[in-house]
């Protein structure tokens, strides 16, 4: 498999569960929530996960989150040669998607904002793309908060994947992951919208630094919020991996695929029986 095809068919992936939720936060906004709401935003995000694993679960495993798939090559889940290109693909969906959500909505953007773009106040369209917090949520909780809510997101998606557990139909994988989505976004999505996904959060806001909202979707806060949703997510995935492996995978009982082979002590017994009788063999005709 190519380095190049890894990039093109993940980005693909990314693409297709960024423009659903990205569309869906942009109808939200711009319609001010009268063509939907946050249950749409769950929903859509949801879905659209469960879209892209639809896509390439049967073919890369549908890497959508850089974090999970650091994770899954800790674990031995995944080669460690195809981490760069898969986290290259899945930043560049992210990007991609944003451009395409952009471009759908332009003319709505421009309505609602009048050109003037804007991170935060009542005309801000920044947050279409990336996450903000609550104005009263601190760092360090936002921080908590993502390391959180992606460690419990690596804690189902392990317990979904693990073939000793529960054995969901492959088909009912995509699903699967895609309602823990939506379980996390209707529970922790308030405080500074559940980005549990480094590249759903950096490549948007690498774009909308570019697209004219400025520096300020990264100097916001002076420059103590962007780094959140992309570091806290790394610790998160490796906390809920940790804790899922000490508390659920390091458990199971071995199966034939997994015992170590075994030789009884017999047979190395017959082994140098043998072999004394060949030296004794070879002794006499000497």
């Amino acid at each position: 498999m190519s380095s190049e095809w890894i990039i093109n068919f993940n980005s693909l992936v990314q693409k297709t569960s960024q423009t659903f939720g990205n569309g869906s936060v942009a109808q939200v906004v711009l319609s001010k929530g009268t063509a939907g709401g946050p249950e749409t935003i769950y929903w859509s995000w949801g879905l659209g996960v469960t879209m892209g694993v639809y896509v390439a679960g049967g073919i890369s495993g549908a890497h959508l989150n850089p974090a999970v798939t650091l994770t899954m090559a800790c674990l031995k889940k995944t080669s460690w040669k195809r981490v760069p290109f898969y986290m290259l693909a899945q930043y560049l969906g992210a990007f991609i998607a944003s451009v395409m959500v952009f471009v759908v909505y332009l003319d709505s953007i421009n309505n609602y904002d009048g050109g003037i773009r804007a991170v935060i106040g009542d005309k801000s369209t920044a947050g279409i793309w990336s996450t903000y917090p609550q104005s009263h949520l601190s760092t360090i909780n936002g921080f908590g908060d993502q390391i959180f809510g992606t460690a419990l997101l690596l804690i189902c998606v392990l317990a979904v994947t693990d073939r000793k557990n529960m054995k969901p139909d492959s088909g009912l994988v995509p699903l699967s992951i895609g309602l823990i989505v939506v379980v996390i976004g209707m529970t922790f999505g308030y405080n500074c919208g559940y980005a549990i996904n480094p590249a759903r959060d950096l490549g948007p806001r690498i774009f909308t630094a570019i697209a004219g909202w400025g520096e300020e979707p990264f100097s916001f806060r002076n420059y103590n919020w962007f780094w959140v949703p992309v570091i806290g997510s790394h610790i998160g995935a490796l906390v809920g991996a940790a804790i899922y492996q000490l508390c659920v995978g390091l458990h199971w009982p071995l199966d034939q695929n997994d015992e170590i082979l075994k030789i009884p002590n017999n047979v190395y017994e017959n082994e140098v029986s043998e072999m004394e009788s060949c030296k004794k063999e070879v002794d006499t005709h000497l």
